[in-house]
């Protein structure tokens, strides 16, 4: 018979089965029962799994024919068996440390140098690349639109990325943007407007404002590189609207990727022959004329001015390249 007035010592907690946890206690404990057989089964409330401890009788209850009691845990009840967890690690007495691992972690007052080594900062990049592939693994075909974080709404170039954006959702693609104001911001908008997946792959930067309200599926990096390769991964086309250093940035390197056979060839567009003829004439009268480039290098680009000829650009491509885009039903699902 279990005595109410003592503390029992016990080897395994077994987690909670049909709302009852059952304990089983190791031989040796003098407890008159077979080691095999339940001692006590433990209220609901207590859903842990401990490995050691103690336990002491609060109430009784009868099950089947062996007397039960309800108990409470408590760790470390008596002051010479202290016991310390950590992970997968047991201590005890005086090998137990004064502060916990998370105290010391979160802990400012020490030196912060390990934070900026180099392994480190390799596991935060890795911990990015998961965070991506795993969110937009299922994503499906898709098209990156690029631009100017400082188009304002309203403006031309705005509406008129909006309505690229939902062009391009009833033909049947997700939108993927840097998550930002602007022109992002626009795509982002025309693709909720129509039905579609709107996607945000955000940055940290001094200036911009994390992810816009229009971003469905949200991701913010802190390296560019890791962005990039997810623009870059997962579209199946590059919609380029006027823009600035950062837009000339996703331009180039798509098509420097495109040029040395890193990725398969895909739909570049241009949007806006006015801005950007100044960089196609310089392109093909200086860096071409000097022999930089080839012709057919510039044939990677493609000049758009209309939302609807853009969406013809794009999946003309990809009939000819048999990319299947499924296209949503009357529902825009």
């Amino acid at each position: 018979m279990l005595d109410g007035n003592k503390v029992y010592e016990y080897d395994r907690f077994i987690s909670v089965q049909h709302g009852i946890s059952t304990l089983y206690r190791g031989e040796g404990q003098g407890l008159g029962w077979p080691a095999s057989e339940p001692v006590a089964r433990v209220a609901p409330s207590w859903r842990a799994r401990w490995c050691h401890g103690t336990l002491r009788i609060l109430d009784r209850a009868v099950v089947g024919r062996r007397p039960y009691r309800w108990y409470t845990m408590s760790v470390n009840s008596e002051p010479h068996r202290r016991i310390r967890r950590q992970g997968p690690v047991t201590l005890r007495g005086k090998q137990i440390p004064a502060t916990t691992t998370d105290q010391r972690l979160l802990d400012r007052r020490g030196p912060a140098d390990w934070v900026h080594a180099d392994p480190w900062r390799v596991l935060r990049i890795q911990a990015e690349f998961v965070e991506g592939f795993g969110l937009l693994a299922e994503l499906g075909p898709a098209v990156s639109v690029f631009g100017s974080a400082r188009t304002r709404p309203g403006a031309a170039e705005y509406e008129m990325a909006e309505g690229i954006a939902a062009g391009l959702v009833r033909a049947g693609y997700a939108i993927i943007t840097g998550g930002g104001p602007g022109i992002m911001e626009a795509a982002n908008k025309g693709t909720v407007a129509a039905g579609g997946v709107s996607v945000g792959l955000g940055i940290e930067l001094p200036r911009e404002q994390g992810l816009n309200d229009f971003v469905e599926v949200g991701l913010e990096f802190r390296y560019f590189f890791v962005r990039k390769t997810m623009f870059v991964k997962y579209s199946q086309a590059f919609v380029v609207m006027p823009g600035g250093f950062g837009t000339m940035d996703e331009l180039f390197e798509a098509l420097t990727l495109v040029e040395t056979s890193k990725i398969t060839r895909f739909p570049i567009v241009l949007v806006g022959s006015a801005y950007w003829s100044g960089l196609l004439s310089w392109l093909k009268e200086t860096v071409q004329v000097e022999g930089k480039i080839s012709a057919p290098e510039l044939d990677l680009l493609t000049i758009a001015d209309d939302p609807a000829e853009v969406v013809e650009i794009i999946t003309t491509a990809h009939a000819h390249d048999s990319i299947t885009v499924p296209r949503p039903d009357a529902n825009g699902s």
